[in-house]
């Protein structure tokens, strides 16, 4: 063979049978999530909500309602922000090819078909969706619905800062601040006086005066990490014995807690309502359906705790500091704020409180770390919470999937390794303090010095392997 030649590349068969490709292992969690959607009727029950939305004979065979759904999805499970990187990711998977039913011949969608379909289909129906999830969660006995856990965090809209515009003018703000300057004397003002000049002015980011031209419902808001943005209001109400989302709804982001706080409890109720209708799960639920509601102290006022006293459900609350309060002519306020106070103090309160705080914000995590929402691709309320509701879905369906199969998402298996390293480091010191036990009986045998240099040799060589094995890095996940 001639230097600088490869060999000769043998010629392939001009015809193959798809059952003769090779194939490598993969992922069961996908396979295992079918088997569980296809026991309670999933892709016939889509088929007939969204029927009213296809036409008999027009146009181009569109995206079927399972596979959309699906699509949905694997963005949660998978951790893929846009609908672009799900249609990426589904065209390199044959795993993920085979749960949306696609065989190794058929293309995958691309993402413009994915979106025109999450637009033609209303919030109404995903709805539904999240309402059958639900369902099948209390036929699985995980949904009680007794006690909800109720939080709200924030989502970094799909829009800039540097958009906004007057809501009377339609100007600019760099033109706004332009306008100002000319006024109080600066005829050609430059960056830094601009920069002065805003820095001196008070309420500067008001909602009332300001907004997105190409989001409207994004609100400037500050968000958790202190930094100012634009943004939208996600609020979850959990089930608090088992950690089930029942209800999720995007609110504006300068909107209170208070005042989001009934919106979403009224969504609660509703959904409630629908599930009971189905007679298999409303025998697995509990008889005292939405007794109580736990929040935290963002939540506290007199009109949320009187009005839930009015309608006979406990509340949670905690209670911030307000020093002494004048109760005159509210009594009724003076009776809802005292008996939540004796609730939270009460050693079943600080339990709800605690799990509260565990319950609400995993589901958060799942949802908008992991699940690749917390900055969001999607402009306008109906759009988002669309998306919100078929993550906080698959959330839900990892509840079934970790009871059924041990693991409620693929990625679960990543973080394996590190946690059975980290026990055995645990272990290791155990087994030290033992060592030193064992060393204090010995202390007046004559054969101490014999029995104290084994265990510091086998104690030696143990830690001498943990600090090895903690020194490699692992990669975590949900």
């Amino acid at each position: 063979m001639a230097m600088g030649r490869g060999p000769k590349q043998p010629q392939g068969q001009f015809w193959v049978e798809t059952k003769q490709l090779v194939r490598g292992p993969g992922h069961p969690f996908y396979g295992r999530l079918n088997e569980v959607l296809a026991k309670y009727g999933f892709d016939a029950f889509v088929e007939a909500l969204c029927k009213r939305f296809y036409a008999a004979s027009m146009g181009r065979p569109s995206l079927a309602p399972p596979v959309y759904f699906r699509l949905m999805l694997i963005g949660y499970f998978e951790g893929i922000d846009s609908e672009r990187g799900i249609a990426w990711r589904v065209s390199d998977s044959l795993t993920l090819r085979e749960f949306l039913g696609y065989g190794s011949t058929d293309a995958p969608p691309d993402h413009s078909t994915i979106s025109r379909n999450r637009r033609l289909l209303d919030v109404e129906t995903h709805q539904e969706v999240f309402t059958w999830m639900l369902a099948v969660l209390a036929k699985e006995e995980l949904l009680r619905g007794k006690t909800l856990g109720i939080d709200a965090t924030t989502l970094e809209a799909n829009a800039a800062l540097r958009s906004i515009v007057r809501r009377d003018t339609g100007q600019g703000y760099e033109e706004f601040l332009t306008g100002l300057a000319q006024a109080s004397g600066i005829e050609t003002p430059t960056r830094e006086d601009l920069a002065r000049l805003d820095r001196k002015r008070a309420k500067k980011g008001s909602n009332q005066d300001w907004k997105n031209p190409h989001d409207p419902d994004a609100k400037i808001t500050k968000m958790k990490d202190g930094r100012t943005h634009l943004a939208h209001k996600a609020e979850h109400a959990v089930d608090m014995e088992t950690g089930a989302v029942v209800a999720v709804t995007i609110q504006p982001a300068d909107r209170g807690d208070t005042s989001s706080f009934e919106t979403t409890l009224e969504e609660a109720m509703a959904t409630l309502s629908d599930v009971l209708e189905d007679e298999e799960a409303a025998t697995k639920l509990s008889e005292q359906m939405l007794s109580e509601v736990v929040a935290d102290k963002g939540y506290h006022s007199n009109s949320v705790l009187s009005a839930r006293e009015e309608i006979g459900i406990r509340t949670y609350v905690s209670e911030p500091k307000r020093g002494r309060r004048n109760w005159r002519n509210k009594a009724e306020e003076k009776a809802a704020v005292y008996a939540n106070r004796r609730r939270i103090e009460g050693n079943r309160g600080k339990e709800l409180l605690r799990r509260r705080g565990e319950l609400v914000e995993r589901s958060f995590a799942h949802c908008y770390e992991t699940g690749a929402m917390r900055k969001l691709h999607l402009r306008g309320h109906a759009n988002i919470l669309k998306r919100v509701l078929l993550h906080t879905s698959g959330f839900n369906l990892g509840l079934v999937m970790r009871r059924r199969f041990g693991i409620g998402k693929p990625r679960a298996l990543q973080g394996a390794l590190a946690r059975f390293f980290r026990f055995f480091y645990a272990l290791c010191d155990h087994l030290a303090s033992f060592r030193r036990a064992i060393y204090l009986v010995l202390r007046r045998s004559p054969r101490i010095s014999q029995a104290s240099s084994l265990l510091g040799h086998h104690s030696f060589v143990a830690h001498r392997l943990v600090n090895d094995l903690c020194g490699l890095t692992f990669t975590t996940g949900c």
